[in-house]
């Protein structure tokens, strides 16, 4: 008995010290990771004290509030500003001759009209299929039915009468005939002598588009190199930097411009402009207007006001309409109604370099009973020239 006894208290001791072992494995395991050690951190260094880093002060002589001499507002500061270099001023190209120089640059837009005239004059047997095309050209090339129709008549009569076949007595007939056809007895000056001994006045109308503003600064440009001095005056207040772009065109020459605010009153402008040419005793006031729609009848009116408004000073002595060449026909119906509020008496034909027809200065000429003083040739300061039939005519049907 005492043995089995024995054996149980063994068995039981055993038994506890095992089931401590495990307890003790466990904790061991499920015990908390560490606390995080915290990172060392870098302290900022110190910031210096005023004059730790300072040299060691040295004695100078001061001088009281008393002693110093200040400014008692009597002397003006005088501030120098840079000097500002005026323009240079720019000698235009003389007017004299100036077709005749740009005459090649007009005859390669217009080789259609000229040479093609030619080619059919110059065919063996002229029967009514040929006069048919030539009658074609001179309608294509926007000279008009009635002009082309008289022409055309002319032309068969002199060729039947004088029997005339080779290219030289072609050429020198068809340029006859279109000498005549463009009026050389008009008179194509633009006048700048007003009456009542002061300056010519001249007003550019002519609607968006036509290349007007830059047209009024080539045409002083023309004037200043015949010898004449130009104000100028901006009364298109309501495109945006037109007044900048003529006054620009009037400094590389050295004329005066006068200008308002933008989207003022136009007939106001136009006013002070030949109000300050005759102060300064000018030769020509060239007054750029709005170019208007010629389908709103508010603006016409308003174009009629500016002119009214200048001839309190002295009547007009120009009033020139700048018409696109290459709108054709459509030019046309501008031109008529700028002539019903103004009265047109030159027209100036811009863009005849290009894809131009030179019918239409015979058109323009028969729409308005008024001669195509000037023609522009191009994008140069110097390319607007005074109309000369015969070098036109010359530059339309080639050497």
């Amino acid at each position: 008995m005492d043995i089995v006894i024995l054996a149980v208290v063994i068995a039981v001791v055993v038994v506890g010290a095992l089931g401590g072992l495990i307890v003790g494995s466990r904790r061991k395991k499920q015990l908390p990771p560490p606390p995080p050690t915290a990172p060392d951190i870098t302290a900022p260094p110190a910031e210096p004290h005023v004059g730790d880093e300072a040299e060691t002060p040295r004695e100078e002589p001061r001088r009281t509030v008393e002693e110093v001499d200040l400014p008692d507002g009597s002397t003006p500061v005088v501030v120098e500003e840079p000097p500002t270099e005026a323009p240079a001023i720019e000698i235009p190209e003389p007017t004299a001759g100036r077709l005749v120089r740009l005459r090649a640059r007009l005859s390669r837009s217009q080789n259609v009209l000229g040479k093609g005239l030619l080619t059919l004059l110059s065919r063996e047997h002229l029967d009514e299929d040929t006069w048919e095309e030539i009658e074609d050209t001179l309608l294509l090339s926007d000279i008009g039915v009635q002009p082309t129709q008289e022409l055309v008549e002319r032309l068969r009569e002199r060729v039947k009468v004088l029997g005339t076949r080779t290219p030289t007595e072609l050429r020198g007939l068809l340029r006859e005939e279109l000498v005549a056809l463009v009026d050389p007895s008009m008179d194509r000056a633009v006048r700048t002598e007003n009456e009542t001994g002061g300056p010519g006045i001249v007003m550019v109308v002519g609607v968006n588009g036509t290349g007007k503003t830059t047209t009024t600064g080539k045409l002083a440009r023309v004037l200043v190199a015949d010898g004449n001095t130009v104000v100028l005056g901006a009364a298109d207040t309501f495109r945006a930097a037109a007044a900048d772009q003529l006054e620009t065109w009037g400094e590389r020459v050295g004329a005066h411009t006068v200008r308002g605010p933008e989207g003022g009153d136009p007939a106001s402008v136009a006013f002070d402009a030949v109000k300050e040419g005759k102060e300064m005793a000018a030769n020509v006031v060239l007054i750029d207007t709005a170019g208007r729609l010629h389908t709103k009848t508010g603006l016409m009116d308003e174009l009629g006001k500016v002119k009214r408004v200048v001839e309190k000073h002295a009547p007009l002595d120009e009033v020139l309409l700048v018409l696109d060449a290459t709108t054709g026909q459509n030019g046309l119906v501008q031109a008529r109604v700028f002539a019903e509020v103004v009265n047109i008496t030159g027209i100036v034909l811009t863009k005849l370099d290009g894809t131009a027809k030179g019918g239409i200065v015979v058109a323009v000429q028969r729409e308005l009973g008024v001669p195509v003083k000037l023609i522009g040739l191009g994008e140069g300061a110097d390319d607007l020239a005074p109309f000369e039939p015969d070098a036109f005519v010359d530059a339309l049907i080639g050497e």
